[in-house]
């Protein structure tokens, strides 16, 4: 395909805004989207607060062809999102018989509390996206798709499902490394990007060793542009006395 697929992920939980829990997703999210052609153009963090969690996914589904969640979707008085989508898209939020299946294969009936049976708590006409690690379903309703906030198990349901996705353009990257400090780069490089407006350049500096120096990460979804650009990065380096060290991107 030659579309550009664009995508958003939806952060929710107080504890990420508070400090108290790391954000691990979106690095993983992102790589991940850009290897099957989906870029992702935006993230939010938001906190477990109904009106903001309804205003973000209506907001980001009128504007990307994805839209992805995490966290929110545990047995917790706080955990609110499936209640939020559902108001987001006018559903009903129901006892799902399918995901109440999955969770008795994982918890003994005496287990199975009303704080668990939450977890089986889906907008109606929603299409489960299983959880290998823990059983309780993730979701997706139309381009809006509903995952865990803990690391392990949303890798896990994202690469269960990632073949339903429909990606496009592919971003391919370059990365150029040099001892030279960002201020001194700074000009050129602002030439380099006026000459190349269709690649995205950025420059990231850094400390090794003791020594300053700048990353210049270059992206598009067309070789062909991308080449030249990066050569042109490389040039620059070079005349302001550095040695360009390409950069393997993860």
């Amino acid at each position: 395909m030659s579309k550009t697929v664009t995508a958003c992920l939806i952060v929710i939980g107080n504890e990420i805004l508070s400090g108290r829990t790391r954000e691990a997703n979106l690095q993983y999210l992102g790589a991940r989207l850009n290897e099957l052609g989906i870029r992702l153009a935006e993230a939010r963090i938001i906190p477990d607060n109904e009106e903001a969690i309804v205003e973000a996914v209506n907001a980001c589904r009128a504007a990307y062809d994805y839209v992805f969640t995490t966290g929110g979707i545990g047995p917790t008085h706080d955990d609110i999102t499936s209640a939020c989508v559902a108001k987001a898209f006018g559903l009903e939020l129901e006892r799902n018989a399918e995901a109440l299946a999955m969770l008795k294969t994982h918890y003994k009936a005496e287990d199975i509390n009303p704080s668990r049976l939450r977890m089986a708590d889906i907008p109606r006409g929603a299409a489960l996206i299983e959880n290998p690690v823990s059983k309780a379903p993730g979701y997706q309703i139309e381009n809006v798709i509903v995952l865990a906030g803990v690391p392990r198990i949303m890798q896990a349901m994202f690469e269960g499902f990632r073949h339903r996705l429909a990606g496009g353009q592919k971003m391919l990257s370059a990365s150029i490394a040099s001892f030279i400090p960002e201020g001194n780069l700074a000009a050129g490089l602002a030439q380099v990007q006026a000459a190349n407006p269709d690649v995205e350049i950025g420059s990231y500096p850094f400390v090794r060793g003791a020594r300053l120096g700048v990353s210049v990460v270059l992206r598009c979804a067309d070789g062909n542009r991308l080449a030249p650009a990066a050569a042109a990065v490389r040039d620059l380096i070079r005349t302001l006395g550095g040695e360009p060290m390409d950069e393997e991107m993860a």
